[in-house]
């Protein structure tokens, strides 16, 4: 029987770069994301697979549940939990409409925890290496002023995944947070941020996709792509956080 993998945000960017590795490597998929059309070209491209499409909109209340619900009446277990959905926005927190908000919350923190919480159980009973990926970012690392909610859900994406990866230590489940830096996805057209500094140098999905995908595989607990991110990063481990908070708000101007 092929390993199965449940991919969120499953229709464009990572999610898409995701779905088609997994594929590649003969496992069988559950796509979920508001985008019915893009995961259905995933489906026809790999007619061989057992591929189930969910369309939900994470970011509304309960549908983290109704997703599992779903997985479980259609009898599919989950080998690989690949929790990618989550977008930004560019703005002073008041100025931010505070629905849209509350959604980037529900996505970012609630539906990527539930999701983990329904399935880890599962996860444990795999007799195989089981795998979850959590996609956080390099904002994890400081303080983003005109993003702050943005950044300070990827900061709780991290933490949580490395506590949880620590809680699972000797089992057979690995956690992997990815934290990207700028990445050529949508992410950056819906989170108003394409012709900031922090935008200059962005990396294709792809790359992005691939290094996370090794990680996962290899057991690693965190990956952070690219040098100059990695450098950015443990950079702000020892700046004060009020610097750190300063930098970030000037790679949010425009370039």
């Amino acid at each position: 029987m092929n390993k199965t993998v449940l991919i969120t945000g499953a229709s464009a960017g990572l999610g898409y770069e995701f779905a088609a590795m997994f594929a590649e490597d003969g496992y069988d998929l559950v796509l979920v994301a508001r985008n019915k059309t893009k995961m259905e070209e995933i489906k026809n491209r790999y007619p061989k697979l057992n591929i189930t499409v969910i369309t939900k909109d994470l970011s509304q209340s309960d549908a983290a549940r109704e997703v599992y619900e779903e997985v479980k009446a259609a009898g599919i277990t989950i080998d690989t939990l690949v929790n990618n959905a989550g977008f930004g926005l560019m703005g002073k927190f008041e100025k931010l409409d505070i629905m849209k908000q509350s959604e980037m919350i529900t996505l970012n923190i609630t539906a990527l925890t539930e999701l983990t919480h329904y399935f880890l159980p599962e996860l444990k009973e795999n007799s195989n290496r089981a795998r979850i990926l959590n996609v956080a970012s390099t904002a994890a690392f400081q303080p983003g002023p005109m993003m702050a909610v943005y950044y300070a859900t990827k900061a709780y994406v991290l933490s949580f995944s490395e506590a949880l990866a620590e809680e699972l230590a000797g089992t057979n489940v690995t956690v992997t947070t990815l934290c990207p830096g700028a990445t050529k996805t949508n992410f950056a057209s819906v989170a108003n941020v394409e012709k900031t500094k922090m935008f200059s140098g962005a990396m294709s999905s792809q790359d992005v996709a691939k290094q996370g995908y090794q990680a996962l595989m290899a057991g690693k607990r965190v990956v952070i792509t690219g040098s100059t991110n990695k450098v950015g990063a443990y950079a702000a481990k020892f700046l004060p956080r009020s610097l750190a908070a300063k930098i970030a708000k000037y790679v949010a101007k425009e370039a």
